[in-house]
């Protein structure tokens, strides 16, 4: 099992969760981050803050687990939904998932994604 992380840009996050919900995947965590760094943004576009001082983009981080078989088919949906060409456009990360347990029912690993993973 695989876990993908994306940072992506913030207006491009409804097109990247169609493009995953098409895909089959419905177990998807969205939040709101700001990105710090060279490469995280478009230097046109970033803004300053007063709280950390420094300049930063509004960003959108998209977390799925799914299995290794299907990876690339996230990974590959998730860039070209956020794909804008521009500097900035984000980073996706896949990690090893060692476990993962329903907590309601108890259920483990393959068994528990059964229900979101790609057809």
């Amino acid at each position: 099992m695989k876990e993908v992380k994306a940072f992506i840009r913030a207006q491009k996050a409804e097109e990247v969760l169609d493009a995953l919900e098409d895909l089959g995947i419905s177990d998807i965590t969205l939040l709101d981050v700001m990105g710090i760094g060279q490469h995280m943004a478009d230097p046109h576009e970033s803004k300053y803050s007063i709280k950390i001082v420094k300049k930063y983009a509004d960003l959108a981080k998209v977390e799925t687990v799914c299995r290794a078989a299907d990876v690339k088919r996230v990974v590959e949906t998730i860039r070209k939904a956020g794909y804008t060409g521009m500097k900035g456009d984000g980073m996706i990360y896949v990690s090893p998932v060692e476990t993962v347990v329903k907590i309601r029912t108890g259920v483990r690993d393959d068994e528990a994604l059964d229900c979101c993973t790609p057809e």
